[in-house]
């Protein structure tokens, strides 16, 4: 008998959503197949997935030991958030290359369904960084007698949920930074630089509105810009590894001796970049907006905002709340106040006199209801409020007020 050959060994799994990319989160039922071709004819021992998820991290450091020794400290450090197996066919035991126990797969293509559900505890993001990496995986291995098993594997990702509506992630960030340059015994003016944005929370695809003012009182020209910047963070064996890398920038107008430049929500787009990772003990990615000003021959005036980028973009609730709060903390930018608020509309543009007059002919099926308490309600029931005015109607029984008061301070 011609033994057959395997043609294909794949992993393919069903995705829950339309882009037919496998994503997943904490919680989720992680479902697919394992496809196995075959031309003529193989006989078994057994088919296993092991489904896991690793966060690893690694570097390495060169360290001197003296004039002419030098050796390299490794720094390793994993965590494990997924550790599944399951048999599809066959046995545990695959020591052994008896011909008890075979399963015989005929030519043709096979598929042999699997699931496994991920923890309900939080999961890392999946991510790849420069001295890390948290990576999800199914392996399928196929093992046949007097034969090396077949191994094939394929990644999942997973995406650990943040909400940005959240009260701490729709708060407004702001601050505000001066510096005095000085060269030799000359010192020049100062330059100051103001900066705020909506809220700390965004996603991928969204613009962050930057509203500042920059006031350059030096005798130098300068530039403002602004920045957003990743920040990768390792920890392994009590050290740490930092890794900063710019994600996008903005340039405003060059600002000469004197001038002041006001940004009244200039637009900076956040590219497609992995979510903010902020639970995992190893790996830590980061945001911030770095909203400073380029002096040359000096160091930068900068001042920066911490953002988190999530997977949940805002709801419209949460637009309107941010929009309102931004407007009413923006003063402090030089921006307008609100306007002077309306005087509510007159009485008898409400009630009008015949209705007025109609409430008072109390029904017949209510004089059962006749008393101190029904007569108050129904006499008041079409009373025009008092009336509205800016200015205070008794400014002097006011003051007499206060007088008594000062009339009655202890201290006298």
């Amino acid at each position: 008998m011609v033994l057959g050959k395997v043609k294909s060994f794949i992993v393919s799994y069903d995705c829950l959503n339309d882009s037919n990319v496998p994503v997943f989160s904490s919680g989720d039922c992680v479902s697919g197949r394992v496809i196995i071709e075959v031309t003529g004819e193989i006989r078994v021992k057994s088919l296993k997935i092991h489904a896991k998820g690793l966060a690893k991290v690694r570097w390495t450091e060169s360290r001197n030991a003296g004039s002419n020794t030098a050796y390299t400290q490794n720094y390793t450090e994993e965590v494990e958030y997924l550790n599944h197996k399951d048999i599809l066919i066959g046995h545990e035991r695959d020591d052994d290359n008896s011909e008890e126990g075979l399963t015989t797969i005929h030519s043709g293509r096979h598929e042999y369904a699997f699931s496994l559900e991920l923890p309900q505890t939080p999961l890392a993001t999946s991510f790849e960084g420069k001295h890390g990496s948290v990576r999800y995986w199914v392996k399928a291995e196929l093992h046949r007698p007097w034969l090396l098993p077949m191994k094939t594997k394929k990644e999942f990702t997973v995406f650990e949920h943040i909400d940005i509506n959240t009260p701490l992630l729709l708060s407004p960030q702001a601050g505000t930074k001066d510096k005095t340059l000085c060269c030799w015994f000359c010192t020049s003016g100062p330059i100051s630089l103001s900066a705020k944005i909506e809220r700390k929370g965004y996603t991928p695809g969204e613009s962050i509105q930057i509203f500042a003012e920059i006031e350059n009182c030096s005798s130098r020209m300068v530039v403002p810009k602004a920045a957003i910047y990743q920040t990768q963070t390792f920890y392994a064996k009590g050290k740490m590894k930092e890794v900063k890398q710019l994600v996008a920038n903005l340039r405003g107008e060059s600002l000469s001796s004197g001038k002041t430049e006001t940004w009244s929500g200039k637009m900076l787009k956040i590219p497609p970049v992995s979510p903010s990772i902020l639970d995992c003990s190893i790996i830590r990615v980061e945001y911030s907006l770095m909203v400073y000003v380029d002096i040359p021959g000096a160091i930068n005036l900068s001042l920066s905002l911490p953002l988190v980028i999530g997977t949940i973009p805002l709801h419209p609730f949460g637009s309107r709340t941010s929009s309102v709060s931004s407007q009413c903390s923006m003063s402090w930018l030089g921006m307008g106040l609100p306007e002077r608020p309306e005087a509510p509309p007159s009485y008898a543009e409400i009630v009008t006199e015949e209705q007025r007059q109609s409430s008072l002919d109390v029904p017949a099926a209510r004089e059962e209801l006749d008393g101190p308490l029904f007569a108050y309600i129904h006499e008041f029931r079409f009373q025009p409020p008092p009336l509205y005015s800016e200015v205070d109607p008794n400014p002097g029984h006011v003051g007499r007020t206060e007088e008594r008061r000062l009339d009655t301070c202890p201290s006298r």
